[in-house]
């Protein structure tokens, strides 16, 4: 029997909205399958360089949100730096580039049901202008607890 590779980053459950604004909380909304960084970080930007045709310099995180936060990650022949920013919302990650808006993604929790998290991805996508993370966790029922 040949063992079944998984691959070193799966790919990321990831939604980002087509039309960002600058004046939305968050630009889209990512659901983890833990909260150790080291293991998910690399994949979220590999992912995000693809989908948005950027190069991130820098991952901003609540270090209370994650466990084993490296201070960079591997991506694509280079190092991203990972800050830590204890006065950022705790359910939110942002992506930062060069020269553009960085891209604020809400932190599904990686143990919220299926149907939740779908409902989470799908909204963070859409226009949130007038929506906070608090707002967006709480339409879609997701956990408030980091």
């Amino acid at each position: 029997m040949t063992p079944t590779l998984l691959p070193l980053h799966p790919v990321p459950r990831l939604s980002l909205d087509p039309t960002p604004s600058r004046r939305a909380v968050v630009n889209g909304a990512w659901w983890p399958r833990s909260r150790d960084a080291a293991a998910e970080l690399p994949g979220l930007v590999a992912a995000g360089d693809q989908r948005l045709g950027r190069t991130t310099l820098l991952v901003g995180l609540h270090p209370d949100a994650w466990r084993h936060i490296p201070d960079r990650i591997p991506a694509r022949g280079r190092l991203v730096r990972v800050g830590r920013f204890r006065g950022a919302d705790p359910h939110v990650v942002v992506l930062f580039f060069a020269a553009v808006e960085p891209v604020a993604l809400l932190l599904i929790p990686p143990d919220t049901a299926a149907g939740p998290a779908q409902n989470a991805l799908t909204r963070a996508a859409r226009h949130t202008a007038d929506l906070t993370a608090d707002d967006l966790l709480a339409l879609t029922r997701l956990p408030t607890a980091v």
